[in-house]
């Protein structure tokens, strides 16, 4: 097929006005284009919005603990956080490209309708300089008929100040005494920072994972000359500081009946060159069984992973111990009185039991998971192993339990054992039967293997909870109290030495249990080490995140009522 002759027009004035119209069709056409770009991508930025809210509200009603869910939701915030970026480019090509013709009108997306700024935030009201003539007539008799107000939402740099104490002295005329106020109570020996920059530094450090050296220079750039080493000085002093807050705190978590207890690496600097430490944790939570302590999470800190470092945390401990299957949490009777030989002689007069053990099925699950991910599988392409029927039967029958524990998360602990005696407990049944059926017809080299023998060989200690009402199905409590240590590795590298991760280990301490509370673990910081040195120590319980919260919570309800 051949096309027709391309014709020109033969005079000037017919050329310019042909220039003219492509002209103005090509920039039409690239309005619409730009459009359609911007259109597409506000629909991938809402859809994927969409997606964010779904599965927000999926795992709020089927799996709110949910290690799984979790970290898709936190790949959905990323993914939205990126493709809104890219609508708001898109959007402002589309204007001007509709700015430029006169036939297409850009596009525009539909915005979240903005909340209010809170009534406390502060505010600078300016007010343009009004007309003194009318812009249509130049009329000079204005009236004033309201006027509009854009607010505008704005930083302030951080702002520092010095405290002077003042302390006069007087002298007494007849006796020729001196008399002085006595000196103000600081949180550190020497100290020169206050009570709330201390709080600053130690939950920039610990709690979101800054490093002192970054601290210094940001602090040099807002004009204070804060060196690394002064900064460091100031750490040790307050942990020095609230170490009885840990103790009180290490106190109330072994005092629980039910623990979770986990750890993780943390790389330690040792002559020169990183050993692989390790952090441990132990978690009091009865909130799953409608208990009445607070929550409360102790960490420590090792150079190593031997068994000796669990079994000393949990010497005094006789409760149920949800973990992983490691040989190290699983305490008998004479390696605990082993672990006790080290303590004083009135710590060991009482011998205590072993603790009980209570593994997690959500590492169950996991094994058999890897091996039944069809999302994974898909992403491989080529060369990917067969799914095993074996273990996604497995995951089916496993999420079948969990099912059940979404409905009875937060009551108290009888209920719970009713309905896992009524449901759980002959699904348990039936689940170790079909293991033991289906490994009786498995080689020694099927994948599926070790996920049934690791199942079968602990099953006492795995179906444990069906006979328990204040046990949990998994150990996820302790896992998501190490996930900022996991995060923070990558931005402090490794601890600077065995006392530096002693140090982290108090200081997450009362960080974590803070946020267990849901107290702001920097304003509670802040607090303590205002009040810390003059509090007499029978008071000191006072200054707990739960007791802390509930007498803050009391004085507001006074002013209230008051006011």
């Amino acid at each position: 097929m051949t096309l027709p002759p391309l014709t020109l027009p033969s005079d000037l004035a017919s050329a310019h006005a042909a220039l003219l119209a492509e002209r103005a069709a090509r920039l039409q056409a690239e309005a619409e284009a730009a459009n359609a770009k911007a259109r597409l991508s506000n629909i991938e930025a809402l859809n994927a919005h969409l997606q964010l809210l779904l599965g927000k509200l999926m795992r709020e009603k089927y799996g709110p603990r949910r290690e799984r869910t979790q970290r898709l939701i936190d790949q959905l915030e990323l993914q939205l956080e990126e493709l809104v970026a890219s609508a708001a480019e898109d959007e402002l090509d589309a204007h001007e490209a509709a700015a430029k013709t006169q036939s297409v009108r850009a596009f525009a997306r539909k915005r979240p309708v903005r909340k209010p700024w809170p009534e406390d935030v502060e505010r600078e009201r300016i007010v343009v300089e009004a007309p003194t003539a009318c812009a249509s007539c130049g009329g000079s008799r204005l009236s004033k008929l309201g006027e509009d107000v854009t607010e505008t939402l704005e930083e302030i740099p951080r702002r520092f100040k010095v405290t002077e104490t003042v302390r006069e002295r007087f002298t007494c005329r007849d006796c020729q005494a001196i008399s002085q106020a006595p000196a103000p109570f600081h949180a550190t020996p020497r100290g020169f920072i206050g009570p709330q920059l201390l709080a600053t530094i130690v939950f920039d450090k610990f709690g979101q994972h800054i490093p002192l050296n970054r601290q210094s220079t940001r602090f040099k750039c807002e004009g204070i000359d804060l060196s690394t080493q002064t900064l460091a000085d100031q750490v040790g002093h307050v942990t020095f500081a609230l170490k009885p807050i840990f103790d009180l705190i290490e106190a109330h978590v072994f005092q629980a009946e039910r623990l979770h207890g986990d750890d993780t690496t943390i790389p330690i600097l040792a002559k020169g060159q990183c050993t692989t430490g390790r952090i441990w944790v132990y978690v009091r939570d009865d909130q799953p069984f409608a208990g009445p302590a607070p929550p409360a999470a102790v960490f420590y800190a090792s150079c190593d992973r031997r068994g000796e470092h669990p079994q000393r945390h949990l010497a005094d401990f006789s409760g149920i111990l949800q973990a992983d299957c490691y040989n190290g949490f699983n305490l008998s009777a004479d390696r605990r009185m082993l672990a006790c030989a080290e303590r004083p002689l009135l710590d060991r007069t009482k011998r205590q039991m072993p603790a009980t053990p209570a593994f997690c099925f959500a590492h169950a699950r996991r094994k058999f998971f890897e091996l039944a991910d069809v999302a994974r599988n898909a992403r491989r392409g080529k060369g990917t192993k067969p799914i095993s029927p074996v273990a996604l039967e497995a995951v089916k029958r496993i999420d079948a339990l969990f099912a059940i524990e979404r409905d009875i998360n937060g009551l108290s602990a009888a209920e719970p054992l009713a309905v896992r005696q009524e449901k759980s407990k002959p699904l348990l049944g039936d689940i170790k039967e079909w293991l033991r059926t289906e490994r009786a017809s498995l080689s020694r080299s099927s994948p599926a293997a070790g996920p049934i023998d690791y199942m079968l060989s602990r099953w006492a200690d795995f179906a444990r909870y069906s006979d328990d009402g204040r046990t949990c199905m998994t150990n996820n409590v302790a896992e998501r109290a190490l996930r900022g240590v996991a995060c923070g590795r990558k931005a402090w590298l490794f601890a600077g030495s065995d006392r530096g991760a002693d140090r982290a280990a108090i200081m997450l301490t009362l960080i974590m249990t803070a946020r267990l509370n849901d107290v702001d673990p920097k304003a509670w910081l802040a607090d303590v080490l205002a009040r810390i040195t003059d509090l007499p120590a029978s008071r000191l319980p006072e200054l707990l995140p739960w007791e802390w919260k509930r007498i803050r919570q009391a004085e507001n309800s006074a002013l209230m009522l008051a006011a």
